[in-house]
């Protein structure tokens, strides 16, 4: 049998009780399954003493299960430190599985939600890997399209610290998401419907199943309402801000035989944005003699697309496991200005455009070696195509920047750039006795746009086992980044002297690698049966540390470098899981500041640039305090209660000096209420009725200054949802 019909439309579109842990599986609980804390156990030695499986049936479980533990042992995170959520945490949360994949991962340490949906792991801005099933998808280039779906997620780890070599590139974190499958879960579907305030509506539909040798896992969902972005303002209904969303994923599978599996990984987002407006506002530009524009009435637009398909082989070759994989990955976004208004208020009106098509090719290995080392090694590479356009309107102005005609003239620029990426590990996984555990290996990156960029980049994890229940682990890490395939020339800035536009500093704008050196050192401890509680410090020096602003109407990112960077920090974690009651907590101290901006210094105010390049200053997203924390208490099999937060002690503005101030702290209570309702005939509907930012307070999340920001955003006010779930 083949898979449905449904795969086949979704293959047409394409054209927390969290668990946290450092370097070993967390006991088993309700928010860690049993079949994913085995699969996912990291010190077995990537499955070095596993016997061969023998199955007669090659359409059993068993089959699909022995594959996804050898998958699981390519990827080892020895060394690092990860945090868990599963599915049934997920769940838990108060939007359940219609949380938006950046607000499930606000749950882990270390992580600060931002504007536009983005978040900050450890002082870092942006710069994730995301990994599905083994695989790297390489990200998208928008600003705050979420292309990614919860209701696929059966565990996402976050790695982040002292990363073995096996993990570069992107190195801030690494979310590493194992799908649901047919295999898994048997044959079945489900449809549901979220909706509540500012006019949400969330319908979703999801088919599984499995026959003989093939299995598949399907889903897509539609969200509308009308707080797409967050708020400029701290009124509770946001001007224009309406948001159409449609996502779909699928992740079809074939068994060839007992040791060999062919997946076909797939992924579609389309979203469109209505860009929130500021009323209030006071045009600074004259246009044909019009002089008057309401700031409520501004139109501005953006819609952003994102698809990906991946073909991979996973098996085994004797004592090897491996993963081969070939993929492509599309991202498009597309700004539409506001003409009159714009150039009105900003002198300038810009139709933004971008798309980037990356088309990559990994391979990953696991030998063991005797009874004490496992051997793992690979390759990536990366082959992108990034096309940029700008058809600006602009008016003409003195060598002073006063505008000296009414009229508009119309400035064409664009650019067409080729990256080439390619890298290879090795890496020895040594047991040492039965307590430690020595993780030693290599990384080679080279990166070419402009210019060829590269690095050898030592990698060092050790873990002991002090006691059954207390793990401590070290690493060192040397870390490659290559900037965003993007670039703004020279040529294409000098287009607009003598107009509204024309910058100050035609500054270095050629993009450059960032590379850093990475310390971490943690331990985690059980107490008895219900508790763990974790602690880890990091530190990282950098030179030419990344940083990313949004620069113009247009939410978009685009990158610079300081010269240096210093981020460091520590993270605290508790978790609790004993019969009905589960309770997590977090909390993060973290510090990040640069110096001396070398590149798109164009993007910024002389006096800003002068004051950086001899001071340090803080990063734009650096937040002194981050924490979050929740409770759920399952009343029986049908009913449960939740509750959990947000804290901030707020991130940077401007003060006396570039981000010298931090925003007010603000906290974020949420609470929900889940139960199952049984009917004849029908079966269990599941509800689930969640009320966000129960106390209504107002908080910032950006005051619209600060280098690299733009516009003000604030949190959400109080919003209430119902959720309905029906499986079949």
């Amino acid at each position: 049998m083949k898979p449905s019909l449904l795969a086949a439309s979704l293959a047409i579109a394409l054209g927390t009780s969290a668990v946290h842990a450092t370097d070993v599986p967390p006991p088993t609980s309700a928010a860690t399954p049993v079949a994913a804390a085995n699969a996912d156990d990291p010190t077995d030695g990537g499955n070095r003493n596993r016997q061969p499986v023998k199955v007669q049936d090659l359409g059993a479980v068993s089959v699909s299960a022995a594959l996804d533990q050898a998958r699981n042992g390519l990827s080892p995170d020895t060394g690092s430190s990860q945090y868990v959520i599963d599915q049934k945490a997920i769940a838990q949360l108060p939007l359940g599985a219609s949380t938006p994949v950046n607000q499930v991962l606000l749950q882990a340490p270390g992580v600060v939600q931002d504007s536009y949906g983005g978040v900050h792991v450890r002082g870092d801005h942006a710069n994730l890997q995301y990994r599905i099933n083994g695989v790297i998808i390489p990200e998208s280039i928008g600003g705050f399209g979420q292309s990614l779906d919860a209701r696929t997620i059966r565990t996402v780890k976050l790695l982040d610290g002292a990363l073995p070599a096996q993990y570069g590139l992107r190195t801030a974190a690494v979310v590493d998401i194992t799908t649901r499958s047919g295999s898994e879960l048997g044959n079945g579907g489900s449809v549901g419907i979220t909706g509540g305030s500012n006019g949400t509506l969330n319908p979703n539909a999801s088919e599984w199943g499995s026959n003989e040798r093939w299995s598949w896992f399907l889903t897509g969902n539609y969200l509308e309402n009308d707080a797409g972005i967050e708020n400029p303002t701290p009124g509770k209904k946001p001007i224009h801000d309406h948001t159409n969303q449609a996502k779909g994923f699928g992740d079809i599978s074939y068994l060839i035989d007992n040791d060999t599996r062919l997946s076909f990984l797939f992924g579609v987002a389309n979203n469109r944005f209505q860009i929130p407006n500021q009323p209030g506002l006071q045009p600074q530009f004259g246009y044909l003699g019009q002089v008057g524009f309401d700031s409520a009435d501004l139109d501005g637009r953006q819609r952003e697309n994102t698809r990906f398909g991946v073909l991979a082989l996973q098996g085994k070759l004797g004592a090897t496991d491996y993963q081969v994989s070939v993929g492509q990955r599309y991202s498009s976004l597309a700004y539409s200005p506001d003409r009159i208004g714009e150039l009105m208020f900003n002198g300038v009106a810009s139709a933004v455009s971008r798309s980037n098509r990356a088309s990559t090719l990994q391979a990953d290995f696991s030998t063991p070696l005797g009874d004490r080392h496992t051997l793992r090694y690979g390759i990536y590479g990366s082959f992108e195509r990034a096309i940029s356009g700008n058809n600006a309107w602009v008016f003409p102005a003195d060598a002073g920047g006063n505008q000296t005609s009414t009229t508009p003239i119309n400035i064409l620029d664009g650019s067409r750039l080729v990256a080439k990426t390619w890298s290879a590990y090795v890496q020895d996984e040594w047991s040492i006795g039965d307590d430690w555990t020595l993780n030693y290996g290599l990384r080679g990156d080279r990166y070419q746009l402009v210019r060829s960029e590269s690095q050898l980049s030592p990698r060092l994890g050790l873990v002991w086992q002090a006691t059954g229940s207390t793990t401590v682990h070290a690493g060192y890490s040397r870390y490659f980044t290559p900037p965003a395939t993007e670039m703004i020339a020279s040529s294409n800035i000098a287009k607009f002297d003598g107009t509204t536009n024309a910058v100050s500093d035609m500054g270095n704008n050629t993009p450059l690698a960032e590379r850093s050196d990475y310390f971490d050192a943690g331990i985690s401890q059980n107490i008895g049966s219900a508790w763990t509680v974790g602690v880890d410090a990091y530190y990282r020096k950098v030179r030419r540390l990344q940083d990313e602003g949004q620069f113009g109407s247009a939410l978009v990112y685009s990158t610079f470098n300081y010269e240096a960077g210093r981020v460091k920090g520590v993270e605290f974690t508790a978790n609790y899981e004993q019969g009905p009651l589960s309770a997590w907590f977090n909390a993060s101290l973290g510090k990040a500041i640069g110096k001396r901006i070398v590149t798109s210094q164009y993007n910024f105010a002389p006096d800003d640039l002068a004051w950086v390049n001899n001071h340090w200053i803080f990063l734009d997203h650096d937040q002194k305090l981050t924490s979050s924390g929740g409770i759920h208490y399952a009343l029986n099999d049908s009913t449960g209660v939740g509750a959990d937060y947000l804290f901030g002690s707020g991130l940077r503005k401007d003060g006396d000096v570039p981000n010298g101030a931090s925003l007010p702290a603000y906290f974020q209570l949420n609470l929900n209420l889940s139960h199952d309702f049984a009917f004849d005939r029908f079966g269990k509907l599941h509800t689930q009725l969640a009320v966000l930012n129960v106390l209504d307070r107002t908080y910032e999340l950006r005051d619209g200054s600060g280098i690299g920001v733009g516009a003000p955003q604030f949190g959400p006010r109080r919003g209430v949802y119902l959720s309905l779930q029906k499986d079949f």
